[in-house]
């Protein structure tokens, strides 16, 4: 049942962290995602080396050994940033969180895992109503410019370029997730792989700091970029969380999670002042009742 409550968290935190991504990407910035990059690296950064220095195990060779997720979630992630620079939260994070869907379809094919008849059933409702609140989301959105009768912001009309960003952060992360259920407990235990993980983006965030502040001679204020801090934040309490409920329950937890972008849809209504129709309670209360047959029958 432990795997859960870190889901749990692992959801809060990551809605929170879609929200702030948003609030700080600029569409007129072309290096925002970089930047955002080097807030989440630094803050994970700062996280492992507290733990180092608190006692706990690690060796530079986790880094290798969980190289393969790490890279693949940190992709995922640039691709998310940039593209949350062209689309709307609340039709990118479901697109994007399509990813449990295609990390437990993984897991069930190549790793065997199995799931019980109630449990397939509440995997179901949760993807169901992620995959029909992009769809309503899309035909929200185009029949509000219809009315409006306006021109379509190039940046933000569902072209394929717009699309294709959270398309890839689904696929991309879904691997992430199925390269998990490989190394967790059985390659590299869950501290010791967030931990790797961590320090790989804080040299990422080296690097970007490297490119756009160095090469390229952009100005960076940090007191400006207050949104992205609080993005990283919550980015590494999720992913904290994330690693121990994906290796105690992959299969189940990976859909769980990723639900979290339900949540964001929330607070881009409330936060965002945008609006919540009948419709998005409705799928919103799907998902709520898939996570808590999850848990109810694990228990």
């Amino acid at each position: 049942m432990t795997w859960f409550w870190f889901s749990m968290l692992a959801l809060l935190g990551w809605s929170g962290s879609d929200l702030f991504s948003k609030m700080g990407s600029k569409p007129s910035d072309k290096y925002s995602h970089w930047k955002m990059v080097m807030a989440v690296g630094l803050v994970m950064g700062t996280h492992a080396i507290y733990l180092l220095i608190t006692g706990t195990p690690f060796s530079p060779r986790d880094i290798i050994t969980y190289l393969p997720a790490s890279f693949l979630y940190i992709l995922a992630m640039i691709f998310g940033y940039v593209g949350l620079r062209y689309i709307e939260l609340s039709i990118s994070s479901p697109i994007c969180n399509s990813s449990g869907a295609v990390a437990a379809l993984l897991c069930f094919v190549f790793l065997k895992q199995t799931m019980n008849g109630i449990q397939f059933f509440a995997v179901f409702l949760i993807c169901l109503a992620v995959f029909l609140l992009s769809l309503l989301e899309k035909r929200r959105d185009d029949q509000l410019r219809r009315e409006a009768a306006l021109s379509p912001d190039k940046k933000y009309t569902r072209s394929i370029i717009a699309v294709l960003f959270p398309i890839l952060y689904c696929v991309i992360d879904g691997l992430g997730t199925f390269a998990d259920a490989l190394l967790l407990d059985t390659v590299i235990a869950e501290e010791q792989a967030n931990m790797a993980y961590e320090f790989t983006f804080l040299f990422l965030a080296i690097c970007a700091f490297v490119y756009v502040v160095l090469i390229k001679k952009q100005k960076l204020v940090v007191w400006d970029e207050k949104p992205k801090m609080a993005a990283a934040l919550c980015e590494t309490v999720g992913q904290y969380f994330y690693v121990f409920a994906i290796g105690a329950n992959p299969i189940i937890a990976a859909p769980v999670i990723s639900s979290y972008c339900l949540l964001s849809v929330v607070w881009s209504r409330l936060f965002l002042k945008e609006k919540l129709t009948a419709k998005h309670y409705a799928l919103i209360a799907m998902a709520g009742v898939g996570m808590a047959i999850l848990g109810f029958f694990d228990a």
